[in-house]
């Protein structure tokens, strides 16, 4: 297997740190703001960005576990490490949902919804909002250009955020104006949207664990096929991904009377053409003579 190169490593590892960085500074701020105000919605996205955090980091180390090449314990490289970073920032979401839900339950079963809202708070979310749409951008093209589940997996948990921090936004409009249930009311919003994302994202983790075909792969296996007239048919198409790496196997029957050094040009023309259409594949082709099973 080839390596990744060396910039594109770099690229990928600066995204995921500066969205570290970023993390870090929405988590200090919300916090800040919220225990200054006392209000929910944003110690609820407090909390969020705090997980946000967690997730960043994990993130951050899952890609650069993940380019690692084959080693003599992992014959199919590193790759499965950016699925199982999907999985723990799946599950710290739905531990934010959990508290989010609680408490503000109880502020509205209680009545003590009244919060101070300053100008401070509207700064705070309103850059929440600016940076999280940066950050959304920025992960979501390096997970296109780099083929990255963990990466993808942060760009929709962050492109999220916008719509929480604009549903909190709303809450603390409600509450300036006087109506102070506003604020729990929105942060509910947020475990609502918090919950979508867990879901989506639980969902595609669970599905590259258990080697669930990438969507569209299969097709793009089936175009390049009929490209080959000399294959007779295939069969026991196989393919799986590990991080950003797509493993594929296959069966083809070529007439009896070819001789091995043409049958085997063609599979390597097939493996070629793979890697070509489905970047940073690994292709094995099995090569049969169409007559044995006629």
């Amino acid at each position: 297997m080839h390596a990744p190169n060396l910039p594109a490593k770099s690229n990928k590892h600066a995204v995921a740190l500066l969205s570290v960085f970023a993390a870090i500074f929405l988590t200090g701020s919300k916090l800040a703001i919220g225990l200054l105000t006392g209000s929910l919605g944003i110690l609820s996205e407090a909390l969020h960005s705090g997980l946000d955090l967690v997730a960043a980091v994990i993130t951050l180390f899952s890609v650069r576990m993940a380019d690692r090449p084959p080693d003599r314990d992992h014959h199919f490289g590193h790759g499965k490490v950016e699925n199982l970073s999907a999985l723990i920032e799946t599950l710290l979401l739905l531990v934010t949902c959990i508290w989010i839900v609680y408490e503000a339950v109880h502020r509205l079963r209680s009545g003590a919804t009244e919060i101070e809202v300053t100008i401070w708070s509207f700064i705070v979310v309103i850059s929440s909002i600016c940076i999280d749409w940066w950050r959304s951008r920025a992960l979501h093209k390096a997970a296109k250009e780099h083929n990255s589940q963990a990466l993808e997996a942060d760009a929709l948990h962050f492109s999220t955020d916008i719509w929480s921090s604009a549903v909190v936004l709303i809450g603390l409009i409600g509450a300036k104006l006087g109506y102070f249930s506003a604020d729990a009311v929105a942060a509910l919003a947020v475990a609502g949207i918090v919950i979508v994302v867990s879901l989506r994202l639980g969902k595609r983790t669970i599905d590259g664990l258990l080697d669930k075909t990438p969507e569209g792969i299969s097709e793009k296996v089936e175009e390049v096929m009929k490209g080959f007239a000399m294959v007779a048919r295939y069969h026991n198409v196989r393919i799986r991904s590990s991080g950003a790496d797509m493993w594929i196997e296959m069966n083809i029957h070529v007439a009896p009377e070819m001789t091995v050094a043409a049958a085997h040009a063609i599979s390597e023309n097939i493996e070629h053409e793979l890697q070509h259409v489905i970047p940073r594949s690994q292709v094995l082709v099995h090569i049969e003579p169409e007559a044995a099973h006629s």
